[in-house]
């Protein structure tokens, strides 16, 4: 079955979904997206996603050409039309065709893609045995530049980090803050655990609050486990007894090393594996 796309208020078929080369999002990174999982049939934290996105179209002052509920049908649409039962939804809104150059006043019509597919994105592998990881050397973009909350069409920042990981042989790079602090992954949000206690970088760090993040913090305390927001450096994780990632694609994924450092006994702990299994229940059930 051919993929159907929505774009500008249809469903076509996908090769013939297409954009203008002077929309601002292709030639400058200018939009906003979100990304979801589908679990069952059912868009898992969808009123959440939209929410976001339309924060991060305010905060960049791109006004989006449907209102939140319109959103929310448009997305059910979509997955119903592709007849996604597990999968992923890719949720774009550019800013739309204009003249070259920067000036957002020379823009119209910013343009809402709905992208609605099944995705895989570790191997089965790791999610048993856990995943290396390795600090990259480009941090996390200042977040007095931008801010890392605004999740925009511009990724460059994470990609050459991921650049640096996939390089070095692992499939996902530690990124670190402009003060030397851990931040987050090139896509997943990062914890650890020493002695029962989860921690996690804060927002202030320049990470970007990951729905998936917030959903795992709220199991973690809903089962009697203290979960504290807090700056870490790389010796957290280094010396801690337990790693683990959280991302929309990644799910939960446990972490077993960094740097050539073994985490714990270097297999998944069994912190993670209830928040592992608590995650699955919640998405699954």
């Amino acid at each position: 079955m051919t993929n159907q796309v929505y774009i500008d208020g249809s469903l076509v078929p996908s090769e013939e979904a297409s954009v203008s080369v002077f929309d601002h999002g292709l030639l400058y990174g200018d939009g906003v997206f979100e990304g979801i999982r589908v679990y069952g049939g059912n868009v898992f934290l969808l009123a959440e996603h939209v929410d976001r996105l339309y924060q991060s179209a305010q905060a960049i002052r791109l006004e989006i050409p449907l209102d939140r509920q319109q959103m929310i049908d448009a997305v059910g649409e979509t997955v119903r039309a592709n007849q996604i039962d597990d999968g992923y939804v890719r949720l774009v809104v550019t800013r739309g065709s204009g003249t070259l150059g920067l000036d957002i006043r020379k823009t119209a019509n910013p343009v809402v893609i709905i992208i609605a597919d099944t995705i895989t994105l570790y191997p089965a592998e790791l999610y048993e045995n856990g995943m290396p990881l390795v600090t990259a050397s480009t941090i996390r973009n200042h977040p007095g530049a931008l801010n890392p909350r605004i999740k925009s069409l511009n990724y460059l920042n994470n990609i050459l980090a991921k650049i640096e990981g996939t390089d070095a042989g692992f499939v996902e790079a530690l990124m670190l803050n402009h003060k030397g602090e851990v931040a987050e992954c090139t896509g997943d949000n990062v914890f650890i655990i020493t002695d029962g206690l989860v921690r996690t970088p804060p927002t202030e760090s320049g990470i970007l609050e990951g729905l998936t993040r917030n959903s795992v913090i709220s199991l973690a305390r809903e089962a009697g486990y203290e979960v504290r927001e807090t700056a870490l450096v790389r010796h957290d994780i280094y010396t801690a007894q337990e790693c683990f990632l959280t991302g929309t694609a990644a799910e939960v994924i446990a972490v077993v090393s960094l740097d050539g450092r073994t985490i714990g006994n270097g297999s998944p702990g069994p912190i993670t594996q209830d928040l592992m299994a608590r995650f699955r229940q919640l998405t699954r059930e």
